[in-house]
């Protein structure tokens, strides 16, 4: 049977799932038979596995660390929200209900039941099992019913790491502080903690790291600097994304409120010839783009509504005017289009909308959602281009005949004659080399030379390489259980 760590934080991003991510890579390279899990992940930021259902971005790039395929096992319970008080409950992959978080409380307690069976059917295939907790265990007002953290851990008899991020400063008080407000049953189940996002001479915090142990009477485990190298690797926080620098050419993307699978961008970003620039909401979008790229959302008519609010139609169509192009990818794709229809009320109240009115189709969302991994064929047919599609509504209209992407011969995109403005109901598709080139070539900028799956690779050996430096990895084996 396989042996099982859980990684807690002290508090929310405080970098639990580079951690982990590493912490596998790691363990892999040792030669264990590793993988990730995490019982409850909040994010709408997902990746479609292999059999066809859905997880937290973060258990994807675990996956790809630890060599194994994705797989809803690793995240049984993904919630994403949809409102700032409602969220969609994803339980093995696949949509179950939309909830507000006083339902979700009384929910909690069904699904351990599944959180728990995914636990063991991973047990069963591997050496060692890395578990990433969810926000803080902190949150004690959370802890009954809890599936994501200590509810969880007692549940399966799993062993606690905690992590504070030295970061944002208060490092001590936040892991005494969270060892004074567990209960003792949850306090013993913490068997160590590691310092994480440390920047500069490390040595500085050794009587931080005594004072830390005396207050908790948990070990050590090590002090982790800065990885530089973090924004090469695919994030599954907003927070996190950031603008880029390039010498050529931008590309704009504005800052949805309900932003979703924005993992299309990690490779835009490190292209040397492009400057990726994130437009926050209050901003206009800036003048001098050569493609404005409306990315994934899970509310796609309460994010067109905002869009129109916040001025961005009007900068599009000036944009255009400047002889900008346009790309609109699963939900910025059905923005694009002259109407959406949610007749069923499925991310609402029943309604129509009309949409931006750059491309002639129109959406219709309904209950079927729409979860695989494909491989496309450009218009000229000679690339092929895998993504994964994500998403519920159908799009129909004349512009699918300006299909550049088809899938067996069926469009799933759209463009006007002219090829300005475009939309796709695939995302992924940048983190294809040899499509990505040419599109980037099309843009006017010169496409680099870079390998995106293989330099994400080198970066978990990289940030493997640097767990097993300043991570005590044979204490933390000798922890597990």
């Amino acid at each position: 049977m396989a042996k099982s760590i859980m990684i807690q934080g002290a508090g929310s991003n405080v970098g639990k799932s580079l951690l982990v991510a590493g912490i596998c890579r790691a363990l892999n390279n040792r030669g264990y038979k590793v993988s990730p899990f995490k019982p409850q992940n909040m994010s709408n930021n997902a990746a479609v596995t292999k059999n066809n259902g859905e997880i937290g971005r973060a258990q994807a790039l675990q996956a790809i660390a630890s060599r194994v395929d994705s797989h809803t096992d690793l995240n049984p319970v993904l919630l994403k929200p949809e409102s700032e008080i409602g969220s969609q409950v994803i339980v093995n992959g696949q949509r179950v209900a939309t909830v507000k978080a006083r339902e979700y409380a009384k929910l909690k307690p069904q699904l351990l039941a599944s959180v728990l069976k995914s636990f063991k059917n991973l047990k069963k295939k591997n050496d060692f099992i890395v578990v990433e907790g969810a926000g803080s265990p902190a949150e004690v007002n959370l802890r009954e019913g809890d599936i994501a953290n200590m509810g969880f851990a007692e549940a399966a008899g799993v062993p606690v790491i905690i992590i504070g991020d030295i970061d944002r400063g208060g490092v001590i008080a936040q892991l005494v502080g969270t060892k004074n407000i567990l209960t003792k049953q949850d306090s013993n189940r913490i068997k160590g903690f590691i310092i994480n996002k440390f920047r500069g001479d490390i040595s500085l915090f050794d009587e931080g790291l005594k004072i830390t142990e005396n207050k908790t009477n948990w070990t050590s485990l090590g002090v982790v600097p800065w990885f530089d190298e973090a924004n090469i690797l695919p994030a599954e926080d907003i927070l996190d994304i950031s603008s880029s620098s390039g010498d050529q050419i931008k590309i704009v993307v504005p800052k949805l409120k309900r932003i979703a699978n924005f993992d299309d961008l990690d490779p835009l970003k490190i292209e040397p010839s492009i400057s990726l620039e994130i437009i926050e909401r209050g901003n206009p979008l800036p003048q001098d783009a050569a493609l404005i790229l409306i990315p994934g959302s899970k509310s796609t008519i309460s994010d067109l509504e905002d869009f129109y609010d916040q001025g961005w139609d009007i900068d599009l169509k000036a944009h255009l005017r400047r002889g900008g192009k346009i790309l609109g990818i699963c939900g910025g794709y059905q923005m694009l289009g002259k109407m959406i229809h949610d007749p069923k009320g499925i991310e609402g109240p029943p309604k129509s909308i009309e949409g931006l009115g750059l491309l002639n189709i129109e959406t219709t969302m309904s209950e079927n959602k729409i979860l695989q991994e494909v491989t496309a064929q450009t218009r000229e047919g000679n690339i092929d281009v895998k993504g994964y599609e994500i998403h519920i509504g159908k799009s129909e209209g004349e512009d699918l005949n300006n299909s550049w992407l088809s899938v067996d011969g069926k469009s799933v995109s759209a463009a006007t004659t002219d090829g300005n403005i475009q939309g796709c109901y695939i995302h992924g598709i940048f983190s294809n080399d040899t499509f990505r080139s040419h599109y980037i070539k099309g843009l006017g900028a010169t496409p680099s030379e870079l390998k995106f799956d293989r330099k994400v690779d080198i970066t978990l050996d990289r940030l493997s390489k640097h767990i097993e430096q300043f991570i005590d990895l044979d204490k933390l084996i000798n922890l597990t259980e």
